[in-house]
């Protein structure tokens, strides 16, 4: 039998079927997901609108949890409208080239964050143990040129997964999606051709990313609490300590959802699928959600502005 008698010629719409196996129950789950975006939304807002207003807060580190806010804001609007057109409104089609890119999107913004991650932690090293050069080595022009480059290595990375996808395949087995959002792999399943090169380069563009920022990012940490711990007063200690708690917190969800969600999908052969879509799906939108939370709660700095303009 030909291959065109069993398979679909580059489609022009695909079909998100959202959480398999709980379609009839997805009007109801769609109700914490949409509380979940609103307070993303909202807290993400209130921390870039108190650093952009108050000149004291206009620091790298700042500047850092500003760029994460923008892009959590960025990832989770990314998903959430189509997500509650799949469960609220019952539109599970999207089309192919909207497909693609909202999977460049959606990865482009989780290296984006790793990037930014990275950033705050060696901004955090060099507070710590290099204080009196701070001011001189993270300057304003510094930390645009990390955005910049943290940006740029997301969108270079990951477009060679949508033009591997557009370019090499023609024919696939469905057109249907078995997932909530456009995920890499979720598409190159779909294709009735050899889809090596496409796994390949997944998983490379996966390990270099969390591979080269992790080890970093942990390497700066060991060096923060070495010499944390070789200062001689208590007070010092805990209040260099301190400043470093919500970026830990934030590190530690980050990659713990990262990876759970990783090994469940690639070697929790016997869970059920709906448990790898909805640990899926909360990997991207959990981190948006605590982010501000942790922020807000942890440095002091922003909790105080928070109260002074919810007061106001």
């Amino acid at each position: 039998m030909s291959i065109s008698n069993i398979t679909v010629f580059m489609p022009s719409v695909l079909t998100l079927i959202g959480i398999p196996g709980l379609e009839s129950v997805q009007c109801w789950i769609g109700i914490p997901f949409c509380v979940i975006y609103l307070i993303a939304m909202i807290g993400n807002s209130i921390l870039l609108i108190i650093i952009k207003s108050e000149n004291s807060l206009h620091e790298p580190m700042y500047i850092f949890v500003g760029m994460l806010g923008i892009t959590d804001i960025a990832l989770a609007t990314t998903i959430m409208p189509k997500m509650l057109g799949i469960f609220w409104f019952h539109v599970p089609e999207i089309y192919f080239d909207s497909c693609l890119l909202q999977m460049w999107l959606i990865h482009s913004f989780q290296c984006i964050e790793s990037g930014i991650l990275l950033a705050m932690a060696l901004d955090r090293y060099v507070a710590i143990c290099y204080p009196l050069r701070h001011s001189t080595i993270f300057t304003y022009q510094l930390v645009t040129q990390i955005g910049a480059v943290v940006t740029l290595r997301a969108a270079i990375l990951v477009a060679p997964c949508l033009v591997l996808i557009k370019c090499r395949f023609q024919f696939y087995h469905t057109t249907i999606i078995s997932h909530s959002y456009c995920e890499h792999m979720a598409i190159v399943k779909l294709a009735a051709e050899n889809v090596r090169v496409n796994k390949i380069y997944g998983l490379f563009v996966a390990f270099t990313v969390a591979g080269f920022d992790l080890t970093f990012i942990t390497l700066s940490y060991i060096q923060i609490f070495f010499t944390v711990f070789h200062l001689s007063q208590k007070e010092a200690r805990w209040k260099a300590f301190n400043t470093c708690i919500a970026h830990i917190c934030v590190f530690l969800q980050f990659y713990f959802l990262a990876f759970f969600s990783f090994f469940t999908h690639r070697f929790g052969a016997h869970v059920p699928p709906y448990i790898h879509i909805l640990f899926s799906s909360l990997y991207l939108l959990v981190p948006p959600f605590l982010n501000p939370l942790v922020y807000g709660a942890k440095t002091k700095q922003i909790r105080i502005h928070v109260v002074k303009m919810l007061c106001s």
